[in-house]
């Protein structure tokens, strides 16, 4: 497993959203970059952290910060996810695994004694430069949003 660690240089990643639209960590140099990795859109937690995410969207532009949610859902479950919801902000789905395994988050979990693969709740700040500034593994969701955006202001 991928591990990352504050300092060092985020993992390039390419990820098309629900829009269709391509992002890439080099596309997001010269800016604060916050990318939260969720288990399934749809869950209560997921729900909830979407809608602290999305209520904040205006402050974290304010500080110059992109936000974006990714999950292993299909772009399709994305997309009705996104609508349900009425949300505004980035929604990307990983299906092969690729981002979040460079970024350590697709782990063995366990439930009722069961082992299955899966998404550990993490959010990850970059820096201007690329480098990872801030890590928040194993995330509780109740006030995380508010937390990430103020690390993100004070970045």
């Amino acid at each position: 497993m991928t591990r990352i660690d504050v300092g060092s240089p985020a993992p390039d990643f390419t990820i098309s959203t629900d829009t269709g639209e391509s992002l890439t960590l080099a596309a997001c140099r010269g800016h604060k970059l916050v990318l939260y990795f969720y288990p399934k859109a749809g869950t209560q937690g997921c729900t909830i952290e979407a809608h602290d995410f999305d209520r904040l969207g205006p402050q974290f532009a304010a500080a110059d910060t992109r936000v974006i949610g990714i999950s292993p859902d299909s772009d399709r479950a994305i997309g009705r996810f996104r609508s349900k919801q009425a949300l505004s902000l980035a929604l990307a789905g990983d299906e092969a695994h690729a981002v979040l395994e460079a970024y350590g988050v697709w782990t063995e979990k366990s439930m009722y004694g069961r082992k299955f693969m899966g998404v550990e709740r993490t959010t990850v700040l970059i820096d201007r430069e690329g480098r990872i500034a801030r890590l928040w593994p194993k995330v509780k969701v109740a006030g995380h949003a508010d937390e990430v955006l103020e690390a993100a202001k004070a970045l």
